[in-house]
C-alpha cells in the first residue's frame, strides 16, 4: 500500500486539509495518508523542513511526501518532484529541499503538467495530489516532468562560527515551550573541543554550563540542556509545560528565531 504524506500550513478551521485528503482518495482509493502537520506558521519554510526533515527518514522507501507550504508557483519558482533515498518529495522550489536534508537530493525534475487556469489557486489539492497518485500508483518522476540540475539553495539557517563561540538560533518551539536550536553535536564538539563553556540567551543570568542525557538528569522544574532525538542542542525545564510552572521559552524569554550564543572559555 503506498504512504502520502502530508505537510502544511493550513490549520484545521477550514476545510482545506479535508479537500485534498477527497482528492487523494478520489484518485487513489486505499492509499494511506499519513499526517505530519497541519500547524506549521504561514509561509514558514523554515518550520516545514525541521518537521519534515526529523520524521521523513523514518517511514519506509517508496514514501510520497507533499509539502504544502508557500506551494504557489510562478516564472522563478517551479514545482518539482525531489527523489531522495528513496523516498519522493513534491513542492514549490523556494529553498525548502536544501534546509530538508543533510546532503542534496540527486534528482530533481520540474512538473510539466498541463494544468487549467482555475487550478492553479490550489496547487496542493490541484498539482501534488494529481503527481503524488501518479507516483503511488507506480509512475515516475521522467513521465510528469523533466530532470534539472538542482534545486534553490536558502542561506542563513547555519550557526556562526569563531574559535570561541557559537551563534545560533531557535528554530524550533515544541508544545512543553522547550527550545530547539540549530546548533549540532558535531558543531559544539568541533568548536568547544572539550572547554568549558555557557549557553545564553539575551542574559547570561540564566546560562547553562553543562550538557545533561536527557529532561530527567536534573529535578523538577530546573533548565536542562540536551542533544536530542534530531542531534540538535535542546534548552528545556524538567516538567516545565504550561500549567506546570511554564517552559523554556518562558523562562528565556525566548521565541522562533530568537538567539543563542555558546561562549567557550579561552584555551590554557
Amino acid at each position: 500500500m503506498a504512504i502520502i504524506t502530508l505537510t502544511t500550513d493550513m490549520g484545521l478551521k477550514d476545510h482545506y486539509v479535508a479537500a485534498v485528503k477527497g482528492a487523494i482518495l478520489t484518485q487513489q482509493p486505499g492509499v494511506q495518508i499519513v499526517d505530519i502537520s497541519h500547524q506549521i506558521k504561514p509561509f514558514d519554510n523554515a518550520g516545514a523542513a525541521f518537521t519534515l526533515g526529523n520524521v521523513w527518514a523514518e517511514f519506509p522507501k517508496g514514501t510520497i511526501h507533499i509539502i504544502g507550504v508557500n506551494p504557489e508557483a510562478d516564472a522563478v519558482v517551479p514545482h518539482l518532484v525531489v527523489a531522495h533515498e528513496g523516498h519522493y518529495f513534491i513542492g514549490a522550489d523556494t529553498g525548502i529541499f536544501s534546509l530538508l536534508f543533510d546532503k542534496r537530493p540527486l534528482e530533481a525534475f520540474e512538473l510539466t503538467l498541463k494544468l487549467d487556469a482555475d487550478h492553479r489557486s490550489f496547487p496542493v489539492k490541484n498539482v501534488f495530489v494529481k503527481v503524488a497518485c501518479h507516483l503511488a500508483r507506480g509512475g515516475t518522476p521522467d513521465v510528469i516532468g523533466r530532470r534539472v540540475g538542482g534545486i534553490r539553495g536558502m542561506i542563513g539557517f547555519q550557526p556562526a562560527t569563531d574559535p570561541s563561540s557559537i551563534r545560533g538560533k531557535v528554530v524550533h518551539v515544541d508544545g512543553y515551550g522547550n527550545l530547539v536550536t540549530n546548533i549540532t553535536r558535531k558543531l559544539f564538539d568541533d568548536i568547544g573541543k572539550g572547554r568549558g563553556f555557557e549557553i545564553a540567551f539575551a542574559s547570561k543570568e540564566d546560562a547553562i554550563n553543562r550538557i545533561h542525557g536527557t529532561y530527567t538528569d536534573v529535578p523538577d522544574g530546573e533548565k536542562v540542556a540536551f542533544f536530542g532525538s534530531t542531534g540538535l542542542l535542546e534548552i528545556a525545564v524538567n516538567k516545565g509545560a504550561e500549567g506546570h510552572g511554564g517552559g523554556a521559552a518562558r523562562l528565556f524569554g525566548a521565541r522562533e528565531g530568537s538567539s543563542v550564543r555558546v561562549e567557550f572559555a579561552e584555551r590554557r
